[in-house]
């Protein structure tokens, strides 16, 4: 479980209890996948038209595959003996944690999921339930079932059934280990079949583990297991069949005696059950996987505090080397199903590890870098496993497991075109935030000051807890001191968070300050003193001057004015990026596949040839920002013909354009169905486009841009982020009226990254 800076256990509780509740109930829903608009397709769907398909699949039963969902849906099924940290709580209570494993199949590798809660503990039964149920799925994961019945269950199931099934809590955790293992003994100069390995725990996914590790060289031998009674040795009774496998003849009966001289220590057991005087006892180079979670068998820091030359690995995100399940269950699944495997085996996941382990040592692109707002990321003692945001994870790991089963004879069918399977896969990814969570994930690392206007709103102040609980940005709440608290309290938001009124007494050393800067800034454009003194007492003003004097690192504003209103205080005080002569607005669009990006949307009403030039370089150096690779087209309702007045101003445009700056990937004038359609490309084999779509749209006037994407946001076909303001010296970005609570925290999170990379080019005198 991840931890983050900053967050209330109360706050955070309540928090899990609304995300859960808010409508639609849950975490994952069913959606049509085939029209239905019509009477026609309804027949097609069910009756008379379903009667078709179901006398082929009668007559080859394989043919499911063809007709029906089958091929890309998982049971995630558990009875709540072993959920979480939490035990044996039931099924009903295990329902929110199997619903979010079906979230993440679905967010990681494009697999649909039904979870299934079977309250039953009697193992003979509960196998007779899934056997009764499997023909409707592709493939089955075993969740949260405790041990030792777990065994028994995944065992008969296998044996049973002709579909991939896994215990993940298993094997999920075995492989990704497993990897690490293999570069964390690279890295220690070390042979895994030479090793003197500790295991601490010997549950269920204890056992996998080892188990795993000695199909990969391991020597059974020299393998100490420890419970909470100490080591598993010849003196030891009434051990479980699953111990006994691990029984060894040693006088050592303690974890402190079993880790003297050890090369690696797996804990899968309890936090802190290794002191610093037990890691001291180990090997040159040490492995240490410290797996509990939330609590590690030893702190990674305490460790690395302790010896220099430790290699760890821990289960938490916020440490270097993160043993994540999430690694492998969806793209062990993606692979198995797509070559309708009639299991998992053996073969399967080691081609699983290998890929893991191979993936971390090639060069890490710079997406998942800006990830993690790294420098870099290079394999070594910080860096042996691959981090959860690689995208290159569902190609590698599901067609090294897709292999692997064609290869030992257990695939239903063959892949024969690698390349289009792996651009299969790819077309898969991008129907979730994956942009945003990276983008959090990239903020979490250096949070900024962010202050937000209109702290009032309850909108606005949910963000600022999220933002603050979540370590994404510092909030400042910027308003009227008062009201904001009354709100905090009436709503129940208890966070620790700087609160700034611009009337309050405590504020007149600033506004001194404030009112200066004003009136110097605008005293030969019609203000006076007098004006000055009055301004800075308003937010909209209050605000951008905080951020002109460094009192913040970034400002959100809007909400509940106007866009034009709020913004031209803001163009008062903070100055153009240098070459700049307007500013402008993009919008980012997630749709299912990929982010698209919208400009200008906010702000220039009818861009001349000259503002349509620097709105589409604004919009690529932004773009750029995201690790998206900007391709643009600019837009008119002619393709590259130049007859209207608008078409000629976008043609012009599009002309210097490429004279000035030859690499842009830029094209037009097109129109925008044109520019999404690689077969509508390549009617134009001249344009700079190519046949690879446009993901930069920019419009020929404000009108066309600012309805395209609210029609986009009221249907709710996809999430809108922005307006991302572009061409100012400091992060300012001013929020729509009512947005919502996520849109501003979306805002406010590439406020936080705007502040970072302004920092940086700071430092390095650019």
């Amino acid at each position: 479980m991840p931890t983050y800076k900053n967050r209330d256990e109360k706050n955070f509780n309540q928090a899990a209890l609304d995300y859960h509740k808010a409508e639609p109930k849950g975490k994952i829903e069913v959606i049509p996948s085939k029209p239905h608009s019509s009477a026609r397709d309804l027949s097609l769907a069910y009756s008379p038209g379903v009667a078709i398909p179901c006398l082929e699949i009668e007559k080859n039963p394989q043919t499911i595959y063809d007709y029906t969902g089958k091929g890309n849906l998982v049971a995630v099924i558990s009875n709540g003996t072993a959920v979480l940290g939490l035990g044996d709580i039931g099924a009903e209570a295990s329902k929110p944690v199997m619903e979010g494993k079906g979230l993440l199949f679905k967010i990681f590798a494009d697999i649909n999921v039904f979870d299934i809660e079977i309250s039953e503990k009697d193992p003979d039964k509960f196998i007779e339930i899934v056997k009764g149920i499997a023909p409707t799925f592709g493939g089955i994961n075993l969740e949260d079932i405790k041990a030792p019945e777990a065994f028994y269950i995944e065992q008969r199931l296998k044996e049973e059934l002709n579909i991939p099934l896994m215990h993940d809590d298993q094997h999920g955790t075995a492989i990704i280990s497993a990897a690490a293992l293999l570069n964390a003994l690279e890295l220690a100069g070390k042979k895994i079949d030479e090793v003197k390995m500790v295991v601490n725990g010997a549950g269920a996914a204890a056992i996998a583990c080892t188990k795993l590790y000695i199909a990969l060289g391991l020597k059974k031998e020299n393998v100490l297991m420890c419970d909470s009674k100490g080591v598993i040795n010849h003196k030891r009774n009434n051990l479980t069949p699953e111990k006994l496998d691990f029984i060894v003849n040693t006088d050592k009966d303690t974890l402190d005696e079993a880790l003297m001289g050890a090369d690696v220590f797996v804990g899968l057991s309890k936090g802190d059950v290794m002191t610093p005087d037990m890691l001291n006892s180990m090997a040159e180079n040490p492995i240490v996987f410290g797996l509990a979670n939330p609590t590690p068998e030893i702190d990674y820091n305490l460790a690395i505090k302790t010896r220099k030359d430790v290699i760890m690995a821990t289960g938490r995100s916020d440490f270097p080397n993160q043993v994540n399940n999430v690694l492998g269950f969806p793209y062990i699944f993606r692979g198995a199903l797509d070559v309708q495997a009639s299991g998992i085996n053996e073969e399967m996941k080691l081609a699983a590890v290998h890929a893991i382990a191979d993936l971390a040592k090639e060069p890490v692109p710079e997406a998942v870098i800006l990830a993690y707002n790294l420098k870099s990321l290079n394999f070594g003692r910080d860096y042996f496993i691959p981090k959860p945001f690689d995208n290159r994870l569902i190609t590698r790991v599901s067609i090294a497991v897709a292999k692997a089963a064609m290869e030992s004879g257990i695939a239903g069918r063959a892949i024969t075109d690698f390349e289009e399977y792996e651009n299969n896969l790819l077309d898969r990814m991008g129907r979730d935030e994956k942009l945003i969570r990276m983008m959090q994930n990239r903020a979490r690392s250096n949070p900024k000051r962010i202050t937000l206007g209109n702290a009032e709103e309850y909108n606005v102040l949910k963000a600022a807890q999220i933002l603050y609980e979540e370590g994404i940005a510092q909030p400042i709440l910027l308003g009227e001191k008062k009201f904001i608290r009354e709100q905090m309290q009436k709503f129940g938001i208890e966070i620790d968070v700087p609160i700034v009124d611009p009337m309050d007494d405590d504020q007149e050393e600033k506004r001194r300050e404030y009112r200066d800067t004003l009136w110097k800034l605008r005293q030969r454009k019609g203000m006076n003193e007098y004006k000055a003194k009055r301004f800075v007492r308003q937010r909209d003003y209050f605000g951008p001057l905080m951020l002109k004097h460094g009192d913040t690192d970034g400002l959100i504003v809007g909400f509940s004015k106007n866009y034009t209103s709020v913004l031209r205080p803001v163009l008062e005080v903070i100055e153009k990026e240098n070459g700049v002569d307007k500013v402008a607005g993009m919008m980012m669009i997630l749709t299912e596949k990929k982010p698209i990006f919208f400009a200008d949307t906010s702000i220039n009403a009818d861009p001349s040839v000259e503002d349509l030039v620097n709105i589409a370089k604004m919009a690529e150096i932004t773009v750029k920002t995201f690790a998206i690779e900007p391709r643009i087209a600019m837009l008119g309702y002619e393709n590259f013909a130049g007859i209207s007045e608008t078409s000629k101003k976008v043609s012009k445009a599009v002309e210097i354009l490429h004279q000035k700056f030859p690499k842009m990937v830029v094209d037009g004038e097109i129109q925008p169905d044109f520019a999404m359609n690689a077969d509508h490309l390549a009617d134009y084999p001249f344009s700079k486009l190519g046949t690879t779509p446009a993901n930069v749209f920019v419009f020929p006037n404000l009108e066309s841009a600012n309805l395209s994407y609210k029609i986009i946001r009221g249907m709710k076909v996809a999430q809108v982020v922005g307006p991302i303001l572009m061409g100012l010296k400091q992060p300012v970005h001013v929020v729509q009226m009512r947005s919502s609570v996520d849109e501003i925290v979306n805002l406010a999170t590439i406020a936080v990254l705007d502040a970072q990379r302004r920092e940086e080019m700071k430092k390095s005198g650019k």
